[in-house]
């Protein structure tokens, strides 16, 4: 028999074989009879109305069944709501074929629905619209003049001490503009929607989120159902990192469909369409630090702008992370937003903290070299046990630790300090790092553990799996609970009529998820004993709870192993098929608000940069994560992975090129919106720092989700610095900028 894992062991991915066979089913894969086909017909206008739109030759068009436009759509619920949707937002959402209105380039307009894909692609080729433009505008700078800032977020905008003085009276000081560009949601699944249509009054909505109770609530409101009536399923889900942590528009457009026509319905959206919806804003930000003799920052002044949409307003903690980060007596914090006509922003992989604490952290360095300091020693010298913000003390904080361990790893004591004084071969070689911080969360999740007679446990919630990990976190920490080899271990979740549980996001899964699991494994153990206990002729004898442990699928006697059941016979015992405990973790109740809860990390990024072509290379990355305990090393060291290539892509590539005049992205394929693939991807090494930390959750757990990608893409462009000495202020840093 196969030992159980614990936690702390690297085990590989429990669904991985299901995903690469192909056997694993995606929003836009499952079957339904009578399955119809939906297409968007997206406007081709940035702002205006719909003067005409004309579907006779798609609704003539073999295969096609029926166009849906404002025109016919039928009557539900939603067009009525005053509010609607989770995004951080202060503003009603956009409600699609609610009237002839377009408010952004690629606005979908009409449905075109067929006997197949194809049928309604070909119809949706032939749906044609006239539109009455009016004026538009597609950039922030342009809208800065029209800055507010959204009554929830004054609260932020904080003016503490005397700036201005400290920062004439200061030993150094830089003032300066950062930006970065907009980004865009490219997980490898397209956002996709198959709504079954049952004929009873119910249907079963598989949809891609990333919270299949929160979509549940979303669509039954917006159509009229219940959670009797209209169940969501996200078993599966290809990346999503902020992208679906509400429903897409494809959800609202396939229901639509399916009401309309009383047929099940998918929609699946193209890759083109996936730069039409959710997206990391734009920001603009005026910094100004100022440092004393001994390095220490007596002055922090952050200015910042992002975009939002004409019709919601979303917002981001864009000015809090340095502050937090590094407690300094003088601050000016002003956030607002600034709309423009695109769709509505949302969260992207680490929101807020990706921008405001990667362009605090090029500030920081641009300040260390103002100072004539290492860039490291800068921040050593600003470290702090307690929340620069709040003043509480941390519940654990070994960023020290990092730096040192990261430094060592990377080899930083080597560093020549000038800038364009390093080189390999041909090419200028610079090495830069970076701090990065995340919230440390606990939200609320249930689950419920179930032993049957077979030995087979399974645990069962509506969490979700991004990519990240979830059924495989959950399996491991319910075989270490139990003693049971994992595959011996069943995970159900992606399904609203589980257990409850939150949005998964802000790494927030495997703290909560992680801590409910274990207590209901918990539970059921002592439920097993109790069963043993009670019996006569126990083969365990008279033994106390504390005095047993659970291993190879039996509780035995921990000083006499001989003495044991097998779990199975336990489950016999009991007289029912099957024995099972539900258990639940509340943030109030099982995590402190007494101390701040924060992951930390340091970056070290080494670049080479062809001096004719301004091409830049990221040959090396170090990153040295405290973030609490680490359940599975292996797949904790994927998701540290993967936000660092985020933070390649934002450093170097990721950029939505838009051409004003029409109000539309150019660069809307994957052809031109460049990603990091294989051959931009050199060395990561990824240190996990020992942080024990018991107040923070039942599990000591932290979520390594976000933090991968905060401080990276400054790391980066801080390298970019010092191989070229050419200071870049705005991400990404592309080779025009170095020539």
């Amino acid at each position: 028999m196969t030992i159980q894992p614990s936690i702390g062991t690297p085990v590989s991915r429990v669904d991985g074989a299901m995903k690469v066979t192909g056997h694993a089913l995606y929003a836009g894969e499952h079957q339904a009879r009578g399955l119809l086909y939906g297409v968007v017909v997206s406007a081709a206008v940035a702002r205006g109305r719909i003067a005409s739109i004309d579907a006779s030759r798609a609704r003539r068009t073999e295969g096609v069944v029926e166009v849906l436009t404002h025109e016919n759509r039928p009557q539900v619920p939603w067009f009525d709501m005053e509010e609607g949707g989770s995004a951080d937002t202060t503003k009603p959402p956009f409600r699609i074929l609610r009237d002839d209105d377009i408010l952004f380039s690629g606005q979908p307009i009409a449905l075109v629905v067929g006997t197949s894909f194809e049928a309604a692609r070909r119809g949706a080729m032939l749906v044609t619209a006239s539109y009455e433009k009016a004026d538009h505008n597609t950039c922030l700078d342009a809208a800065l003049a029209h800055r507010y800032t959204p009554e929830k977020k004054k609260k932020n905008n904080t003016i503490k001490g005397d700036v201005a003085t400290a920062s004439a009276q200061a030993a150094a000081k830089i003032e300066q503009r950062y930006r970065l560009a907009m980004e865009q949601h490219h997980p490898m699944e397209m956002h996709a929607t198959t709504v079954e249509w049952h004929g009873d009054g119910t249907v079963t909505v598989y949809d891609k989120n990333q919270g299949s109770q929160n979509a549940q609530e979303q669509l039954a409101q917006a159509f009229g159902y219940d959670s009797d009536t209209l169940k969501v399923l996200n078993s599966y889900v290809g990346g999503a990192f902020g992208s679906g942590l509400r429903p897409a528009y494809q959800a609202y457009l396939a229901m639509l469909a399916a009401i309309m026509l009383k047929r099940s319905v998918r929609v699946t959206l193209t890759r083109q369409q996936m730069f039409t919806h959710v997206h990391r804003p734009a920001c603009i930000e005026d910094i100004i630090l100022a440092c004393d003799g001994e390095s220490k920052l007596t002055a922090i002044a952050l200015k910042a702008t992002t975009s939002t949409s004409q019709f919601e307003t979303y917002t981001e903690n864009i000015i809090g992370w340095g502050p937090t980060a590094y407690p300094c007596a003088n601050l000016r914090l002003d956030y607002g937003v600034a709309a423009i006509d695109t769709p509505t922003p949302g969260n992207m992989r680490a929101p807020g903290a990706a921008t405001g604490m990667n362009l605090f952290e090029i500030a920081m360095d641009e300040l260390a070299y103002a100072k004539g300091i290492d860039p490291l020693a800068l921040r050593q010298a600003n470290y702090s046990d307690m929340h620069g913000l709040t003043g509480l003390p941390y519940t654990s904080k070994a960023l020290m630790d990092a730096y040192r361990e990261g430094a060592e790893r990377f080899g930083w004591r080597e560093r020549n300090r000038e800038p364009r004084s390093m080189r390999a071969g041909a090419e200028l070689m610079g090495w830069g790092m970076a701090t990065g911080i995340w919230d440390a969360l606990v939200l609320k999740a249930s689950a419920r553990a179930t032993l049957d007679e077979r030995g087979i446990l399974t645990i069962a919630s509506a969490a979700s799996d991004i990519g990240t990990g979830t059924y495989t976190i959950m399996a491991q920490i319910a075989a270490g609970a139990l003693g049971l080899p994992l595959e011996r271990i069943q995970v159900s979740i992606g399904d609203s009529t589980l257990p409850p549980a939150a949005l998964e996001g802000g790494s927030s899964m495997a703290t909560s998820m992680g801590a409910a699991v274990d207590r209901a494994c918990g539970k059921l153990a002592k439920r097993l004993f109790d069963t043993v206990a009670q019996a006569k002729d126990s083969p365990l004898g008279i033994v106390r709870f504390d005095e047993v442990e659970f291993c190879e699928g039996r509780m035995r006697v921990i000083e006499d192993p001989a003495r044991f059941i097998d779990l199975r016979d336990i489950v016999a015992l009991s007289g029912a098929s099957s024995m099972n405990c539900e258990a639940s973790i509340d943030p109030k109740k099982d995590s402190t608000n007494s101390k701040a809860k924060n992951t930390h990390a340091a970056v070290f990024a080494e670049v080479r940069v062809d001096q004719e072509l301004g091409i830049v290379r990221v040959t090396r990355l170090t990153l040295a994560v405290a973030a609490g305990r680490i359940i599975n090393p292996k797949t904790a060291r994927s998701q540290i992975l993967g936000g660092a290539v985020m933070g390649i892509g934002m450093a170097l590539q990721e950029k939505s090129l838009f051409d004003h005049r029409l109000g539309r992205i150019m660069n809307h394929s994957l052809a031109e919106y460049h990603i990091p693939c294989n051959a931009d991807v050199y060395d990561i090494d990824v240190v996990f720092v020992e942080e024990p930390d018991s107040e923070m959750s039942p599990l000591g757990v932290k979520g390594v989700g976000e933090i991968g990608i905060v401080g990276t893409a400054a790391a980066i462009a801080n390298a970019v610095y010092h191989a070229t000495g050419k200071r870049v202020r705005e991400l990404p840093i592309t080779l025009d900028m170095l020539l």
